[in-house]
C-alpha cells in the first residue's frame, strides 16, 4: 500500500506519495493567507487531494508545533497565526476517509532519518532542524520520544544568554542580531569574504553550545543536522567544534557521529510512517 506524507512549514507545504520508503511523486507550494484558517486548510486539502487513490492507506503530516497525539489536535503553529487550536486529524479524516496521523515536523525529520536515512541502525539519535528556529526530535531505544505533550527535546527554547538558544543558533542570529541573512552570508563566505566567515564562526560557537546541551541531555549515537542553515555546515563547523572542546566527557565527543542530512524528502518519509508510531 501507498501512503501520503505531508510536511507543513511556516512558509511552505510539501506533499509526497510514498511506497516502501520511496517518494514516487511530490509537490510543494508556498503557504498563502496564513491569517485565515479556512484558507490554509483549503490549500492543504487541495494539495493532498490529487495524491489520493484506492491504494493510499493513510496520511501522515508533520507540523511545526506541539500536537495532542491521541486526538490529532494541533496547537500554536509557528509562523501560522491562524492555527492556534486545530483538530487537524478529524478535519482531514472527514475530508479524505483515510486514517490521519499528526506529529511535530522535526519528530518526522528524525523518524525519517532513523527509518531510512543517516540514523538507521542507531538505537539513539537526535535531529536538529536549523532554520527560522531551532527544532529537535529525539529517538531513544529505537522509539520516537515525544514526551507527555509532544514537547520533548525543544533545545532551541532553552534559556541562553539574554534570550533563548534559537535566538543565537538559527536565522534569528543573522537577521535579528546582525541585520543580514544567512543566505547572503553563505554566498559571501563561499567567495571567501572574511567578515562573512567570521560571522559563521561566531554562529558556530553558539551552535556548539546547543550541541553540548543535546549531549548532556540525551547522549545520542548520532546527531543529524537539517534545515536551511545546515547547508552552510562547512562554514560554521570549525567554530562549533571549538565551542565544544570543553565538553566534560571527551570520549563521548570521539564516539559521536555528527552529520548533515542528505535527503530533502526525509521529513516526508518520516511523516509517511507515523502510522506505525501512533496506531
Amino acid at each position: 500500500m501507498k501512503t501520503i506524507g505531508v510536511d507543513l512549514g511556516g512558509t511552505n507545504v510539501r506533499v509526497g506519495l510514498i511506497e516502501k520508503g520511496t517518494v514516487l511523486h511530490k509537490v510543494s507550494g508556498q503557504l498563502r493567507q496564513k491569517d485565515s484558517l479556512s484558507a490554509t486548510l483549503g490549500q492543504l486539502i487541495e494539495l493532498i487531494r490529487p495524491f489520493l487513490s484506492p491504494e493510499v492507506s493513510s496520511i501522515g503530516i508533520g507540523v511545526p508545533s506541539v500536537v495532542d497525539l491521541e486526538r490529532g489536535i494541533v496547537y500554536n503553529v509557528a509562523n501560522i497565526p491562524s492555527w492556534q487550536e486545530v483538530p487537524l486529524r478529524d478535519i482531514l479524516e472527514e475530508e479524505f476517509d483515510r486514517p490521519v496521523f499528526v506529529n511535530n515536523d522535526v519528530n518526522c525529520f528524525i523518524l525519517g532519518e532513523h527509518q531510512f536515512g543517516l540514523a538507521r541502525g542507531c538505537r539513539s539519535a537526535v535531529g536538529l532542524a536549523i532554520g527560522t528556529g531551532l527544532g529537535s526530535g529525539v529517538i531513544i531505544d529505537n522509539q520516537l520520544y515525544t514526551g507527555s505533550n509532544c514537547g520533548a527535546g525543544e533545545i532551541g527554547l532553552l534559556p541562553y544568554r539574554d534570550k533563548t538558544m534559537e535566538s543565537y543558533a538559527s536565522t534569528h542570529f543573522f537577521e535579528s542580531i546582525h541585520g543580514t541573512s544567512a543566505w547572503e552570508l553563505s554566498q559571501a563566505a563561499g567567495l571567501g569574504a572574511p567578515d562573512a566567515l567570521a560571522l559563521w564562526a561566531e554562529f558556530g560557537g553558539h551552535f556548539g553550545q546547543a550541541i553540548k546541551a543535546v549531549l548532556y541531555t540525551y547522549d545520542p549515537e548520532v546527531i543529524v543536522l537539517g534545515g536551511s542553515i545546515a547547508k552552510a555546515y562547512p562554514y560554521f563547523r570549525a567554530g562549533m567544534l571549538q565551542s565544544m572542546a570543553d565538553f566534560a566527557y571527551p570520549t563521548t565527543l570521539q564516539r559521536l557521529r555528527l552529520v548533515q542530512s542528505e535527503n530533502e524528502s526525509i521529513a516526508l518519509l518520516g511523516a509517511s510512517v507515523l502510522v506505525h508510531q501512533l496506531a
